[in-house]
């Protein structure tokens, strides 16, 4: 900055001066006065410092509040975006992810695709089933989420082995593969020119939209459902030797305790309630071939292996039902008198009023005589009138049946725990029930109540492709 001042000459200067000079008596010098035109502008040149800038606080705070709230925009938009992606997630996870029971879940897409991808394969079971009396081989398509018949063309006992180990049976119990002509709208599943053994049966099966002259596959995966020799009288009475061949003996410490069916050369369906109170496999022996009466049986099968259902209740009697695995197959091939019933297929639908046969150990001469196998008609009856007030009154749940004997025997009681209830249909014999609860007597009204087998066919086949490690032990198994 520049600064410019304008000063008398008389008042800056008294010594400079371009005109006369007169000197005073008192020694002062006078000056003649100047004229306008004899002053002159002095300009005299001050640079200026810079002064320090000015803190303006209000324009910081400004600043720093602006900071703070795009901060805090910025971190709720985040937030935002975080909880519809959340949402997105959870929505997709819940309808794609299926659980595996244990708390974790893999993709649909994982689901029987022939790899365990949950920790205890529950991804790969119940993927494999036996549809109907002609045991059609079904396998579910995880792309087309449907199941789907097998094509014959091309299938071998190897692939039919492969099948039934998949759906819980031992690789050693395989009866035989067939063939049935039966229309699909959905397509079929063809196998794999080239078979591999170490590979699940699902890993070797391929989408086709044709089967040559549209035969699929029958698969029977072991030799069940044949009944011989029985008399097939509507009252009680003695079974004839060999007709009932699944019927067993169930006995701790040399006492008959429950009765039981064989449902393979390994395994026999019983009641919860039979083995809850001994459930050691050493406390238990199992007879079967059973021709003649029950204190001259045949050498007994030792258990590796016994199973309640885990959610039994001994009040309500829901879940009945128990499996025993054999620590050595029965000798089906070699023994007429030994051959297991058939689990029910799906498909396969024995309801009231159709009938039905039990077997059970009796007295022929009251309390004394020996113990003889004698078989009953019943009559299956539907839950309306089980659960209604003259009979079980509500007691009845959607796992129980129950049957009452067309011709009771007069002034004979007996119980029937664990025994089967068996039904003919498409001339194969299947199990529908396991006794759990009533007393067969004339002069009662209540039906007898059984476990509804076609209820507990998932729990059956995963138990049975549950195997110890003394049980990998035993060949064939």
């Amino acid at each position: 900055m520049i600064e410019i001042f304008w000063f008398d000459r008389m008042a800056t200067n008294l010594y400079l001066d371009s005109g006369p000079c007169f000197i005073r008596d008192d020694g002062e010098q006078k000056l003649p006065p100047l004229s306008r035109s004899d002053v002159k502008p002095q300009y005299v040149h001050h640079v200026a410092t810079k002064p320090p800038p000015e803190i303006n606080h209000s324009k910081q705070r400004s600043v720093k509040q602006r900071c703070v709230k795009f901060t805090v925009a910025a971190v709720i938009c985040l937030l935002l975006l975080l909880l519809v992606v959340g949402v997105l997630l959870i929505y997709y996870y819940s309808s794609s992810c299926a659980p595996c029971g244990d708390g974790s879940c893999v993709w649909e897409s994982q689901w029987c695709d022939g790899a365990k991808d949950c920790r205890s394969g529950q991804d790969e079971a119940d993927c494999v089933r036996l549809h109907g009396s002609s045991f059609l081989l079904q396998i579910y398509s995880t792309q087309n989420k449907n199941w789907r018949t097998v094509c014959s063309h091309g299938w071998t006992d190897q692939q039919g082995r492969a099948s039934c180990q998949q759906v819980g049976f031992s690789r050693g119990t395989y009866f035989k593969s067939g063939q049935r002509q039966t229309d699909s709208d959905d397509g079929y599943l063809i196998a794999k020119s080239a078979f591999n053994p170490e590979a699940s049966i699902l890993q070797q099966l391929v989408l086709s939209n044709t089967c040559p002259n549209n035969s699929a596959v029958t698969l029977r995966c072991t030799d069940c459902g044949s009944g011989v020799n029985s008399s097939r009288a509507s009252g009680g009475q003695l079974a004839s030797p060999g007709a009932w061949p699944w019927q067993v003996s169930l006995q701790v410490a040399g006492s008959h305790r429950c009765r039981g069916a064989v449902i393979s050369p390994y395994w026999i369906v019983t009641a919860a309630h039979c083995v809850a109170r001994a459930s050691s496999p050493e406390d238990w022996a199992v007879y079967a071939g059973i021709v003649d009466p029950l204190g001259t049986l045949n050498p007994a099968y030792s258990v590796s292996r016994v199973k309640a259902h885990e959610g039994f209740n001994w009040v309500t009697r829901r879940n009945d039902i128990a499996l025993m695995r054999l620590s050595k197959p029965l000798a089906i091939s070699a023994s007429s008198n030994i051959r297991p019933v058939c689990l029910p297929n799906v498909g396969v639908s024995i309801a009231a009023p159709q009938k039905g046969w039990i077997t059970r150990f009796s007295r022929v001469n009251g309390d004394s005589g020996p113990v003889h196998l004698m078989e009953a008609q019943v009559s299956l009856l539907n839950a309306t009138y089980c659960n209604s007030s003259i009979a079980h009154d509500g007691r009845i749940s959607q796992d129980m049946l129950c049957a009452r004997e067309t011709e009771a025997v007069a002034n004979v009681c007996h119980t029937n725990s664990g025994g089967p209830l068996v039904s003919l249909k498409d001339g194969v014999w299947w199990l529908v029930g396991d006794g759990i609860w009533g007393e067969h007597c004339p002069e009662q009204s209540k039906p007898a109540v059984y476990g509804n087998v076609t209820y507990f066919l998932d729990w059956i086949y995963n138990q049975m492709r549950v195997k110890t490690v003394k049980d990998w032990t035993c060949k064939g198994s």
